[in-house]
């Protein structure tokens, strides 16, 4: 009974609250990534968008001013992640703030004789754990464009890593998926990325990812969604399981 309600709410949003045409027309446009995306998926592409948008606040801060283009910019990229998944799979959180440029947060760090540090950080976006998503609009406005990064969906990744805890590139898998297999194909990607960068060789992505197993996943699945043939073709093994995670088989070609 709670799942044909909650069904029926959905519907009835989506059929009040849905895009305006000309917008997601535009939108379709201005992302490249979204050409990718057969009639039907760009269909649910659309309502997932909508959802995102009633259930989630965006606000920018600073003197940004925040159009409503601008918000279905970000929704449709958020929502390429959990196009098979459904939008449950960002539950537990409400906010996308929105900055102009990069910001730059205190962090405190404790070192190994217990002293605590303070550092300036430079980023372009931030996900918290239960809480709010943090976007660059200078970053996010070029999101879209197939060149294996992307602000938006490394971001996101990290709020469905956050399902199950802290980020730490093992979110929860589904119930056919194997763990094994999954940490397997993972470490040995990273041990690899790892190993060209401490020997500063050539490496076929982000060098971020290397900084943290969470990354690595946040940075890989920019990848699979951008540039699916190149991962395929370094990380065939990671290549499969994130087929198998976000239900979906990316064949773009840029």
């Amino acid at each position: 009974m709670i799942f044909k309600f909650k069904s029926w709410w959905r519907k009835r949003i989506v059929r009040r609250k849905s895009i305006d045409d000309a917008l997601w027309q535009h939108c379709i446009q201005r992302l490249p990534l979204l050409r990718q995306f057969n009639d039907e998926e760009i269909t649910r592409l659309r309502e997932l968008a909508t959802l995102f948008l009633y259930y989630k606040s965006i606000e920018a801060t600073a003197d940004l001013e925040l159009t409503h283009e601008m918000r279905v910019v970000i929704a449709a990229q958020a929502c390429i992640p959990i196009l098979n998944l459904g939008i449950d799979w960002y539950a537990g959180w409400v906010s996308v703030i929105v900055y102009p440029q990069g910001f730059t947060p205190t962090r405190t760090q404790t070192d190994e004789s217990g002293v605590v540090h303070e550092q300036l950080m430079s980023l372009g976006g931030e996900a918290w754990h239960r809480g709010p998503v943090i976007l660059s609009w200078s970053d996010t406005a070029y999101a879209g464009e197939i060149d294996g990064h992307n602000l938006v969906i490394h971001e996101f990744a990290h709020k469905l890593d956050m399902r199950n805890g802290a980020a730490n590139g093992f979110p929860p898998l589904h119930a056919h998926m194997s763990f094994e297999k999954w940490t397997k194909a993972f470490s040995q990607a990273y041990e690899d990325l790892l190993f060209k960068v401490e020997h500063n060789l050539p490496t076929p992505f982000n060098r971020y990812g290397a900084s943290a197993p969470a990354e690595f996943f946040a940075v890989l699945s920019e990848v699979f969604f951008e540039l699916p043939q190149m991962l395929e073709t370094q990380y065939p093994a990671v290549f499969c399981q994130l087929c198998e995670f976000y239900r979906q088989h990316p064949r773009l070609i840029a």
